[in-house]
């Protein structure tokens, strides 16, 4: 049957895949001409020690970034271990005791909750006596109408926006949504600061948060931004007194964005930024297969394979917790890297229920290599994100499927 499924599938999948193209070629040319605009050099390509004073490479690769997204000024950093630090660092740069922070689009992903301090951690917000409050999506978009009562209401100092759907089963957050919402704060609120977290979501559409009114934007360069060619870090894009705060709290007040040794790490955040439209298409268009495949096999998908990707996540929703790790298994059996380890559901930090979860990647953690995982919980659904190579995706894919069926 699968084969019959593939056999038929050029037709619909080239139609899609043709959106993914022209969305990439739109990005190309926004990152090359970042790169152009800020003159990067040969020189550039290497980095600092010590204190990281006068490297240039680092500073430029910022420039390029606030170009691509449209900002004042951009923090990249390989100090960033992951998109959860870069976050973590914005809010608590931020925020100040007895500050709220509103998040309106339900809760945040799991290994935020020390960060915010639903588990009571002691280095978390909530033990600094920052407050927080959450306002839930309706129908999977903003419940605007809540959102500017609360806010004329109530003293709220930020406000947070979750564009992924994490280990959640609601959709992710288009950049027409967030560019509808940001005109409902400001009709009531025009001081309150807007973050957005926008892991997984870079470069797969035309705009970012940023552009649409946001004031500071965050994410990791192991996913999206990276290329899988990054090794790690984080960046915080937005307005300039923002994201020096940050900067001061990443490194120490009165150094801030001068300091920070990019120990020989430029030539791979370069690289991988210039790579990463190409990635991203790729890593959609491996979505658009598996999504394809799943539906007419009679799973249940999210987002459908014609659907407008916000994300390069896609869903499986299996309802069964044996399927789900069999499906997993089997992307981890046919990865490029440690294809021979038989992966458990296990404790991972930050998160409360086991997990399961195939990464066989050249870069430990990478989501934007081809990775799939999800919380052993019902409905039992399988986050698949990535794929470096569109090819090396529909060839994993294929065959975890086939040996899906075979469960």
């Amino acid at each position: 049957m699968l084969e019959k499924i593939i056999a038929s599938s050029r037709e619909d999948l080239d139609k899609e895949y043709q959106k993914i193209d022209e969305i990439e070629e739109y990005n190309s040319r926004k990152v090359l001409d970042a790169f152009i605009a800020n003159e990067i050099c040969e020189s550039d390509l290497s980095g600092t020690t010590g204190y990281g004073y006068n490297d240039t490479g680092r500073d430029k690769i910022e420039r390029v970034y606030a170009n691509i997204f449209k900002t004042e000024v951009a923090l990249v950093r390989s100090q960033f271990i992951s998109g959860t630090h870069a976050i973590a660092t914005c809010l608590f740069a931020l925020l100040r005791p007895g500050d709220t922070m509103l998040s309106i689009s339900g809760k945040p992903y799991d290994t935020l909750d020390s960060v915010i301090g639903f588990n009571d951690n002691k280095s978390s917000l909530k033990s600094f006596d920052v407050n927080y409050k959450q306002i839930d999506l309706v129908d999977n978009d903003f419940n605007y109408d809540f959102i500017k009562e609360t806010l004329s209401k109530d003293n709220i100092r930020l406000v947070a926006i979750q564009r992924s759907k994490g280990y959640s089963t609601r959709e992710s957050l288009s950049i027409d949504k967030i560019e509808k919402v940001v005109k409902a704060i400001r009709s009531v609120n025009k001081e309150v600061i807007i973050m957005v977290d926008n892991c997984y979501c870079e470069l797969v559409s035309k705009k970012e948060p940023t552009e649409v009114g946001v004031d500071v934007c965050v994410g990791s360069l192991i996913k999206n931004l990276g290329g899988a060619i990054a090794l790690n870090g984080g960046y915080i894009v937005g307005k300039k007194d923002l994201v020096e705060l940050a900067a001061e709290r990443l490194n120490v007040p009165g150094q801030g964005s001068e300091v920070g040794p990019s120990l020989n790490q430029n030539i791979n955040i370069l690289k991988g930024l210039y790579f990463a439209p190409m990635i991203v298409a790729n890593a959609l268009k491996t979505s658009i297969y598996t999504a394809y495949l799943f539906e007419k096999l009679g799973y249940e998908v999210s987002p459908k394979y014609n659907d407008e990707r916000v994300d390069i996540v896609q869903n499986i929703i299996f309802r069964d917790s044996k399927k789900l790790i069999s499906y997993v298994r089997n992307i981890q059996s046919n990865s490029k890297i440690d294809s021979n380890a038989i992966i458990e559901p296990s404790d991972m930090p930050g998160y409360e229920d086991k997990i399961i979860m195939a990464s066989g990647s050249f870069t430990q953690g990478s989501s934007i290599e081809l990775s799939c995982d999800g919380p052993v919980r019902a409905p039992y659904i399988a986050y698949q994100q990535g794929g470096i190579s569109y090819q090396y995706g529909k060839i994993i894919v294929t065959r975890a499927i086939q040996n899906l069926e075979k469960y």
